[in-house]
């Protein structure tokens, strides 16, 4: 009989349970489809004793993470406990000195020692992989590293964090303001322990950094991100972009340039009418552009239970079948350091500002944007408030740099309450 595919599953959270779930339930369809069997032979977490809805007495335990992943009936250590550092770091960088492949769905341990990892994974000959990291149950990973092999990669983007999504959705759908949704979110379980990580922009800034690796051929450089998350987004902001017919997006943007990769995560303006504009929900959407497919658009749960497990399996599988890719699409030391730039394409923008009741007070605005090279395509006030005036203001393209001289001088007017919003409308 063919020797089965050991694993030992550290993490059994949401995730966990439904790799054993999965491995529990399909036994017969896993041999059919890798031609051995799947097993589970031990696995840890913090409590022992959690009731978790699934009979896990008959795998043998282990309360430290590392000694499962040395463990001699382990083939793959399947990481899913989380964090850059600690136990995650610790455990992983284990499995692979004792020979162990490891499967993981932990972005932020990638994002920032994804290149390390790798290298140790090739010298020592096992794989490293990790597909559930990126937006849930979609297999962009495999997309990326297989499908679009023959393709220049040109652009990267989409939305990768379904908790941020959720809320731009429920603010649109309900026309409730960004911080009764937060809440919302929070209670229904949405929300990491530290929910900067979602409404910040990190988690999703640390799947798109990995993206780009792939893409690109280049080193991750997550330091290099461009990150702002969907704090300042209010429901006025919500209902302009409706009238011009878009919709707000966290959008995540990696593209290579003449002056280095450009990677950023940040709320765009989109057509509501393109596939982007049109996701609801916790769903997520990765598009892909390259020389030879064109455009690619791969939609799907982006995190759950299942989802998220299914994709844990699809990496699982492939090692039952003794399928070998290297960690990033390409060997670890021919991955290439490289500079991060802000954007250099230009593009057109929303700001919104809130002006004092002074004289002139429009007049310095349109000043400034002007001496920083910023023409306005359209403007609109709204009605006084405390003596002070809502602007919005749409500009035609322009770049980066030029947009953030205006911003500067704008603070620097005397007629401008606060600091302006500023997104990006994005061509998709």
């Amino acid at each position: 009989m063919t020797q089965p595919l050991r694993l030992g599953i550290a993490g059994l959270g949401t995730v966990g349970i439904g790799v054993v779930k999965i491995v529990k339930k399909h036994a017969q369809l896993l041999e059919a489809r890798s031609g051995r069997p799947v097993t589970i032979s031990a696995v840890s977490a913090r409590s022992r004793n959690k009731n978790r809805d699934i009979d896990i007495s008959q795998f043998a335990w282990e309360d430290d993470p590392v000694a499962l992943a040395t463990r001699d009936d382990v083939d793959v250590f399947v990481e899913l406990m989380g964090g850059s550092e600690g136990p995650a770091k610790a455990s992983v960088e284990a499995a692979i000195a004792a020979g162990k492949h490891v499967v993981t769905a932990n972005k932020a341990l990638l994002a920032h020692h994804g290149q390390e990892l790798a290298r140790s994974a090739e010298a020592k000959g096992v794989i490293l992989r990790f597909e559930a990291a990126v937006a849930g149950g979609i297999p962009v990973i495999k997309a990326l590293t297989e499908g679009l092999a023959g393709n220049e990669i040109d652009r990267v983007m989409g939305v990768m964090n379904g908790t941020c999504n959720y809320i731009l959705t429920r603010m649109y759908d309900a026309d409730l303001p960004y911080d009764v949704v937060f809440e919302e979110a929070n209670q229904l379980g949405y929300l990491e322990a530290d929910p900067n990580l979602d409404v910040g922009g990190i988690d999703a800034g640390h799947k798109l950094a990995l993206l780009a690796a792939i893409a690109f051929g280049t080193q991750v450089n997550f330091d290099a991100m461009e990150l702002e998350g969907i704090q300042r987004i209010q429901i006025a902001d919500i209902e302009h972009a409706a009238d011009m017919g878009y919709r707000i997006k966290l959008l995540g943007v990696a593209q290579m340039t003449g002056r280095g990769l450009e990677q950023r995560m940040s709320p765009c303006l989109v057509p509501a009418s393109s596939p982007l504009g049109q996701l609801e929900g916790g769903t997520n959407m990765v598009v892909i552009e390259g020389d030879s497919i064109g455009q690619v658009v791969l939609r799907g749960p982006g995190a759950g239970e299942g989802p998220t497990a299914s994709a844990v399996m699809g990496d699982v599988m492939d090692l039952a079948r003794g399928f070998a890719v290297t960690t990033f699409g390409q060997p670890a030391d021919t991955l290439r350091p490289v500079r991060g730039v802000k954007a250099t394409k230009s593009a057109p923008y929303y700001l919104r500002m809130t002006l004092l009741d002074k004289p002139g007070a429009m007049a310095k605005v349109a000043s400034v944007l002007g001496d920083a090279g910023v023409s306005i395509d359209r403007m609109r006030q709204y009605g006084h408030e405390d003596k002070t005036a809502p602007v919005l203001i749409v500009t035609h393209k322009t770049t980066r740099d030029s947009l953030d001289m205006a911003l500067s001088g704008l603070e620097e007017t005397g007629v401008v309450e606060g600091a302006p919003v500023a997104i990006r409308i994005e061509e998709v």
